[in-house]
């Protein structure tokens, strides 16, 4: 262990130590931890402001006393354990899932001594362990779900140490909890609002956001702790290189000008939610660059939702410093876990979610979902060449399978590529480990647009081209029923039904933005490429 260069790079982000080849808790963060799994009758653990107070001398037991928590994280825990939630549901969390997160811990060394000893055998030395996985450096990462659990348990005692010299977000929880408490409106006294029952009479944008991304994480640990789900999850960084490496390499304009493949099904759907598809079907993050995006923060729409509704998503946090304008996030086998109701500041959890996807051959759930970061408010510069095409690769990424094989064969256990590593073992070769039984469609909608000040229609087209030279079958998009959206299905069925290519529609997409950016129209790119028989334009 001691010589791992994957273990290297993320062990100044464990809470662990390491002498020779093993991983340990300093003794003193043990003896916490050990407290903390006996259970309220010895621990005398037994309520949120306790909590806190064990987390503190654990974190002290780390060496992490000078690292600051979020100033009203006191105030938060005490508050949603001691007064949001109900007794009985309080008793149960300290009596039961609280013991278990706390040996869950303490069982984090050999967890991922079984990791590291389990993915080298199945893909070899160093190509799918736990490391950092830099900027430029496609590879994957496969963790167990219940080493996922152990690590979302140490965010929630706010066991991880600050990120210094990486590019990474710290993922304890104390943000998360500081907010309910410090979301009170103004000129209302806490004391005013001492009960659950009172609370939920607060207006719905003070703190129910917040809460309902507690209420899921929380959820989830008393999911797992009823019964650790057995399965995989995978997280890839994939990169279209900006040097012409083969297939994968990063596209010019030249290329999407000149594209004779053509445009794949379009579907419309006017409600729904991209995550409710009841079939097998890529589903598309809409990311901040900094994978999760505010998740852990005050953040609340899609891509803070997804990660909610698919805890295990957190880990990738973790270990994977922001995107660049040719990479994306591929993470396969995330759990479903809660259903929700609302957006933003009306989001709130709403039930159990029973996630019956099957497995793949690499005991993975069949949910693909793919991270990709738009351009954040470029105004009018959305319209240039060049931000057209950042646009379309970032998405033609996350949409690209991404291997060495060809893409969109069937792929079963049978027909996995193997090699022989250097101890003359068989292993899965890293490129055949994220290829679907079959090429799915992709679920999207309005990605980049609000409050990153897309537009609307050219999004749309943008992401068209994407999944259609990706090669994916089709594309269904959700337009949660926008007015600019309209014609869409209109346009797109005029578009399939005259054959048209990618070329065909990039090269018009192209002269449209240059019309757009210098000011020759103002109208939208629907109306200006099939132009309405009322708008009196032919």
């Amino acid at each position: 262990m001691e010589n791992r260069q994957d273990l290297q790079s993320i062990l100044p982000l464990l809470p662990l130590s390491q002498a020779s080849s093993e991983l340990f808790w300093p003794p003193n963060a043990v003896d916490c931890l050990n407290s903390l799994s006996m259970g309220p009758s010895i621990s005398k653990i037994d309520s949120g402001t306790v909590l806190f107070h064990a987390i503190v001398r654990l974190r002290a037991s780390l060496g992490l006393s000078e690292e600051g928590l979020a100033s009203n994280a006191a105030h938060g825990y005490a508050f949603y354990f001691d007064e949001l939630m109900f007794p009985e549901r309080a008793r149960r969390w300290f009596a039961d899932v609280v013991p278990f997160l706390a040996r869950l811990l303490l069982s984090l060394p050999s967890l991922l001594e079984v990791h590291y000893r389990d993915s080298d055998r199945a893909f070899g030395s160093g190509n799918a362990g736990l490391r950092v996985l830099y900027p430029q450096e496609a590879g994957i990462v496969f963790l167990s779900q219940e080493l996922i659990a152990a690590f979302l348990a140490c965010s929630l005692f706010c066991a991880f140490p600050q990120r210094h010299g990486y590019d990474l977000p710290v993922i304890n929880f104390d943000d998360l909890f500081g907010s309910p408490g410090s979301g009170l409106p103004k000129g209302y006294c806490q004391s005013g609002y001492t009960t659950a029952k009172k609370w939920r009479m607060l207006p719905p944008d003070a703190t129910s956001s917040q809460r309902g991304k507690i209420d899921c994480l929380v959820h989830y640990f008393e999911r797992v702790s009823s019964s650790v789900p057995t399965g995989v999850v995978s997280f890839r960084r994939k990169v279209l290189a900006f040097r012409y490496a083969d297939e994968l390499s990063y596209p010019d304009v030249d290329f999407w000008r000149q594209s004779n493949t053509a445009l794949c099904s379009f579907r419309v759907s006017l409600s729904g939610c991209i995550e409710d598809q009841q079939y097998e079907i890529l589903e598309v993050d809409f990311a901040n660059k900094c994978f999760g995006g505010g998740a852990l923060r005050r953040g609340c729409v899609q891509e803070e939702i997804c990660f909610m509704l698919n805890p295990e998503l957190i880990a990738g946090m973790f270990f994977l410093p922001p995107m660049e304008n040719n990479e994306t996030i591929e993470v396969i086998g995330a759990e479903r876990f809660s259903d929700y109701k609302g957006y933003s500041s009306t989001f709130h959890f709403a039930k159990n979610h029973n996630d019956t996807r099957p497995l793949d051959y690499l005991k993975r759930k069949k949910r693909m979902i793919v991270a990709i970061d738009a351009l954040c408010r470029p105004g009018v510069n959305q319209f240039k060449t060049g931000f057209l095409v950042r646009e379309t690769n970032k998405a033609f990424c996350g949409f690209q399978v991404q291997s060495h094989h060809n893409p969109y064969l069937k792929q079963s256990k049978e027909s996995v590529t193997y090699h022989v590593n250097e101890s003359g073992a068989e292993v899965i070769h890293p490129s055949c480990t994220n290829l679907p039984d079959e090429v799915l469609g992709v679920a999207t909608g309005n990605w980049g647009c609000g409050a990153f000040g897309g537009d609307l229609e050219i999004k749309s087209m943008i992401q068209w081209l994407a999944a259609s030279q990706a090669g994916r079958p089709f594309i269904l998009y959700n337009t949660f029923g926008v007015k600019a959206l309209q014609r869409l299905e209109e346009v797109t069925q005029f578009l399939l039904e005259n054959g048209w290519t990618v070329g065909d529609l990039w090269t018009l997409l192209d002269e449209y933005g240059a019309q757009r950016y210098s000011g020759e129209t103002y109208i939208g790119f629907l109306d200006w490429l099939v132009p309405s028989p009322h708008l009196g334009i032919h």
